[in-house]
């Protein structure tokens, strides 16, 4: 199969935005007494606040609700909804090519190359899943174009189902889950998001504010912490993220938290001085701990195509990746590069999302976002 067209379509970050629902809102004159305000967001100015909680401090142990008690779809509904520009640009598209067609002959196979890599699909994995379609087509178990549709979603799903592996932190010890990606991927969002879920499953949380490097950062994550209820141990901005996060560490072994979740400083791929600091911060980190920290994830905008599979080339040799959340699968008919950095990389796929709300970050589940990407509009 000769790889005759090609096309890429990078997409620039965009600059990463606070939540819309975490913004101070102020309330209304009213004869009514006023209701206890929420735990805030907890900020260290120094090591000297590192110690364990006081009785007073401790954070109110029922999670805030995070949206309002309304009837929703199901997640497998809104998956189906926000993959559906990627399901218009991939199977829509093998399903337009292939209506009417008689027999599958080489024009028919190039035409469905072209539709796999306008998809992000990737080379690697487009060339995989073609091999994978014309041997089928040569033993004459592929004759009717018709077909073509699920010999192609049987191929994607052999190549995601590997890197479908969940994580989830452990009770008893206090683990490091290090969030690295660039401006604008949703990295504060998606660590928000993170924290609310496993409070909600009973863990003990903690937030690192290490971005001191972008404006409003250490605001934002401060945000997240005060919506959530979850602590954020933070400094100034322009304060050395290793020390901050080597004091985030020490507090949370304090409190004997299950897991500190730690931002970092958005940075290119492409800036080594900036990975370099990466390198560091982990260096730092297991100065306390030699296996901290004990997951590093690298936050994706599906938006970006194959820019993003770059990033995570560069990430993953920068600072060994153990984990990848994909973010704005919703806005993008892109999704293809899933399959993209399945094929790439051995590293699990963590989480994605599918849209703005906090149940609209996922585990990853292969099967259903296969079945999403080929669902029919009806179904």
């Amino acid at each position: 199969m000769v790889f005759g067209w090609f096309k890429r379509n990078k997409s620039a970050p965009e600059e990463e935005t606070p939540p819309a629902s975490i913004a101070p809102v102020e309330a209304e004159a009213s004869p009514a007494p006023a209701a206890e305000p929420p735990a805030q967001a907890e900020v260290v100015d120094t090591p000297a606040a590192v110690r364990p909680y006081t009785s007073a401090e401790q954070p109110a142990q029922e999670p805030a609700k995070l949206e309002e008690e309304t009837p929703k779809p199901s997640f497998l509904a809104r998956l189906k909804s926000g993959l559906a520009r990627s399901r218009e640009q991939l199977s829509e598209g093998v399903a337009r090519l292939v209506l009417g067609k008689k027999e599958i002959d080489e024009d028919l196979l190039e035409e469905l190359e072209a539709i796999l890599l306008q998809s992000d699909v990737g080379v690697p994995a487009t060339r995989g899943i073609m091999e994978a379609v014309t041997q089928k087509v040569r033993r004459r178990e592929l004759t009717d174009p018709a077909a073509l549709q699920q010999a192609i979603r049987q191929a994607l799903l052999d190549l995601l189902r590997p890197r479908a592996l969940a994580w989830a932190p452990v009770k008893g010890k206090t683990q490091v889950l290090m969030m690295v990606g660039i401006n604008g991927a949703g990295k504060t969002t998606t660590i928000g998001k993170l924290a609310a879920r496993w409070k909600a499953a009973g863990f003990q949380v903690l937030l690192g504010a290490g971005d001191t490097f972008r404006a409003a950062a250490v605001e934002q994550l401060q945000g997240w912490g005060a919506r959530v209820q979850v602590p954020v141990i933070a400094q100034g901005s322009g304060a050395d993220s290793a020390s901050v996060l080597y004091d985030a560490f020490s507090a949370a072994r304090a409190r004997a938290a299950d897991l500190l979740i730690a931002d970092t400083a958005g940075r290119l791929h492409t800036q080594n001085h900036l990975m370099e600091e990466l390198k560091k911060v982990k260096r730092v980190l297991g100065k306390q701990d030699p296996e901290a920290p004990h997951q590093i994830w690298l936050v994706l905008d599906a938006g970006t195509g194959q820019n993003a599979l770059q990033q995570a080339q560069q990430f993953h040799a920068a600072v060994g990746l153990t984990g990848i959340c994909i973010t704005k699968l919703d806005g993008t008919a892109k999704g293809g590069v899933v399959a993209a950095i399945a094929q790439a990389l051995p590293v699990p796929i963590r989480f994605i999302g599918v849209g703005e709300a906090v149940e609209d970050l996922r585990p990853f589940d292969a099967e259903a976002f296969v079945d999403a990407l080929f669902a029919r509009e009806s179904a």
